[in-house]
């Protein structure tokens, strides 16, 4: 039976969750670019960001959950004032970042919570696990600027007309939908791609039933799409613009419900909860969390760090759903915003770096640098201090 103490305290890493989970929510910024491209209004799309944003948290967050509820430190189990510390350091940066209207990294300040209580409480560092963070949070800024930078440079072209770049790109985003992972598509493995599903059941080698069913994906929305814009041009734009906003919404909810839940699930899965009703509890709170937050992200990112077109609005999306995938496939906490200011600032230099706010830029990677440290050190010292107590 659960003591009467215990259960406090696994009420209050609830709302210390919730609380989390909502900042998470409210420091989302997938529709910015089309905001900035002016094909979506910030009310608009806030309420798309979070509808995608629960989905993508219960159809995707199961592997980011894992990781950082156990996948940061060796030796020990996260217990529930470590938990709660953590939780309520990292929500409370974030808040700070979302009021003052600089986007302050979410993965950044969670990571750092989780692993400053975990080495306090006596456990080893994961360097394995590091190593994978780190190498995707340096190459995240370099993949996204310099995908959407190609991408804008290459639209940009008088002889690429929007009737071919419109369902080129409508490919592109199928490859990468194709081969994006889904639980429910084989929960006994941890989730599998509609590509690898569906070549299971082509009579073809493995990897060329891979191939194909991927390339198949990428037709049929190329195809799609190149119908629309010989109906109507703007009209295909601004699907293609709203189809990959909701992809990347969805994405951001897979890859960002587990720093909320990931402390949580070490306390509640014990008592019988299960991960299902974990995720959906993140999601609730990411949902609120854009619904009530995000317009201020979203309208601070579309308008502060770049001007940009409908063109190289997609440009910017293209890699952000890439790259959040990627994080999601192998379970890697990974900052939402550091991915959507990196597309948006490489697809604004391809117009000129005149369209880019260098000293915006400059004090967001410094306060993403400095969340990392003061989360870690927050939560240290504070675990530190409440056991002396």
């Amino acid at each position: 039976m659960v003591e009467v103490g215990q259960l406090a305290v696994i009420g209050i890493g609830a709302v210390a969750s919730f609380f989390m989970a909502w900042t998470v929510g409210a420091g989302w910024t997938p529709y910015a670019p089309s905001v900035g491209a002016r094909r979506t209004t910030v009310m608009r799309g806030a309420f798309f960001t979070g509808l995608f944003g629960i989905l993508g948290a219960v159809v995707q967050g199961a592997n980011v959950t894992e990781a950082i509820s156990a996948g940061l430190i060796n030796g020990v189990t996260l217990t529930p004032i470590a938990a709660v510390i953590a939780l309520i350091v990292a929500a409370g940066l974030v808040a700070i970042g979302i009021f003052t209207g600089y986007p302050l990294a979410t993965a950044f300040t969670a990571t750092g919570a989780v692993i400053g209580v975990g080495l306090a409480l006596g456990g080893t560092p994961a360097y394995a696990k590091y190593q994978q963070i780190l190498l995707l949070w340096v190459l995240t800024p370099i993949f996204c600027g310099g995908i959407a930078y190609g991408l804008a440079r290459l639209i940009r072209r008088d002889d690429v007309p929007d009737e071919y770049s419109i369902p080129l790109f409508g490919g592109i985003v199928g490859l990468i939908l194709a081969n994006s992972s889904f639980t429910f598509l084989a929960p006994e493995s941890g989730g599998a791609s509609i590509a690898a599903v569906a070549a299971g059941s082509l009579p073809l080698p493995p990897l060329a039933g891979l191939v194909v069913a991927t390339l198949f994906v990428a037709l049929v929305l190329g195809v799609i799409l190149l119908i629309e814009v010989r109906s109507n041009v703007k009209r295909g734009q601004r699907h293609l613009l709203f189809g990959i906003g909701a992809l990347v919404s969805f994405s951001a909810g897979g890859s960002q419900v587990g720093l909320a839940v990931g402390p949580l699930a070490p306390m509640t899965i014990p008592l019988g909860v299960s991960l299902a009703v974990i995720l959906l509890f993140g999601g609730l709170g990411v949902m609120l969390g854009a619904w009530m937050g995000s317009p201020r992200m979203i309208k601070a990112l579309a308008r502060d760090f770049s001007s940009l077109g409908p063109r190289r609005a997609t440009a910017a999306l293209i890699p952000a759903f890439a790259i959040a995938q990627t994080a999601v496939l192998f379970g890697i906490p990974v900052s939402f915003n550091e991915i959507v200011v990196s597309a948006i600032v490489g697809s604004g230099y391809a117009a000129g770096a005149g369209s880019v706010s260098r000293g915006k830029m400059a004090y967001t990677v410094l306060g993403w640098v400095v969340s990392l440290l003061l989360s870690f050190a927050l939560a240290y010292g504070a675990f530190v201090g409440v056991g002396m107590l």
